[in-house]
């Protein structure tokens, strides 16, 4: 069984950070989303995979390279234009070739991982399982309608939805989907959607079996979803200290702090994680708040967040919270008079001010 990784998607739901970093190497709990799904399908005992790649291609072979670093062999397979992910399936066949295969979407994260899955896949032997969700707003998915524990139709985000059941970006399939993605025409978006792939295999009569998924998921790829991934992540931590914490610094609840960091007069309130060469200085480091390496927070308070490699945030005299701040970005107090906000945002940028 191979595995295949789709990280080629532009991510705009998360600019101004995707207009310079891969939306699946925008790290939860400092470590890429990417990550994960390989860590998971090779936890599923799978150690071939390919990966779809686009215009980040260069960032995420660098981070990734051959694959070696995480027991694994790695082909990067290029998709000229996201144009769907029965698409991307469709540029895959030269890798996968006549091997089932699982499709794990690289910004989605799923709790415990894929191994039952991916065993279950092997001794049923579908040509298709799905997992599905329960979820709030099930018009931004694609969605699956049952009868009798038998998925009989799937439509992609639809303005009714018939069910809540969205389906989890994580797939697995036998060589028949190839049929099914050459016979399939583009929706309306103009893209091969897998929706419509898979109900072309219920249509034929293919057997497609629903799994639903009993713990946590998400999907990535906006700003909450990112920050409620990342306090999951760092809930499941153990308190593990590495770095320096100084003998009036406070560390509380499940705190990592890893090699070469450093906390001076300082409170860390878990979950949360503290990077390495981070210097956490006269500040408060509040719960669900992921420290990259290198940040320096100083004279301020943080919670809730993800602040990514290299920043410093400098005397800011408001917490700053339920945010996402990118690689080597200064925040603090401006010394200059008179009193006034100056910025330089990029596109699709967002600014709250009190």
């Amino acid at each position: 069984m191979k595995g295949l990784i789709l990280s080629g998607g532009k991510g705009t739901r998360l600019r101004p950070i995707t207009f310079t970093s891969a939306k699946q190497l925008v790290p939860v709990a400092n470590k890429p989303v990417l990550f994960y799904g390989i860590e998971a399908i090779r936890d599923a005992g799978i150690k071939d995979i390919g990966i779809v790649v686009g215009d980040t291609k260069d960032e995420v072979m660098a981070a990734v390279g051959d694959g070696s670093s995480f027991g694994v062999r790695v082909t990067y397979i290029e998709q000229d234009k996201p144009l769907g992910l029965a698409h991307a399936v469709l540029v895959s066949e030269g890798f996968l070739k006549s091997d089932p295969f699982v499709m794990y979407l690289g910004d989605n994260l799923i709790l415990g991982g894929i191994s039952p899955l991916v065993k279950e896949f092997k001794r049923d032997k579908p040509n298709a399982q799905i997992l599905l969700a329960k979820v709030p707003n099930p018009n931004q998915f694609g969605v699956a309608e049952l009868k009798a524990g038998k998925v009989v139709r799937l439509v992609e985000k639809p303005a009714k939805p018939m069910s809540d059941l969205a389906l989890v970006g994580v797939y697995m399939f036998d060589k028949n989907i190839f049929e099914a993605v050459k016979k399939i025409k583009p929706s309306a978006r103009g893209e091969l959607e897998i929706t419509d792939a898979i109900q072309y295999l219920i249509d034929k009569k293919y057997t497609v079996h629903p799994h639903m998924v009993s713990g946590w998921w998400k999907d990535t790829g906006k700003l909450d979803d990112m920050l409620e991934a990342n306090r999951m992540v760092l809930d499941s931590f153990e308190t593990r200290i590495e770095g320096h914490v100084d003998s009036v610094s406070k560390v509380e609840f499940k705190v990592v702090v890893e090699k070469g960091a450093e906390l001076i007069n300082s409170v860390v309130r878990g979950p949360a994680i503290i990077g390495r060469g981070a210097r956490i200085v006269n500040s408060f480091i509040g719960p669900f708040t992921s420290i990259a390496a290198g940040v320096q927070v100083l004279g301020s308070e943080v919670e809730h967040s993800i602040i990514l490699e290299g920043s410093v945030i400098t005397e800011v005299d408001r917490r700053i919270e339920d945010s996402l701040i990118g690689r080597n970005v200064e925040v603090g107090k401006s010394p200059l008079k008179p009193t006034a906000y100056r910025f330089m945002l990029g596109d699709n940028s967002k600014v709250g001010l009190l």
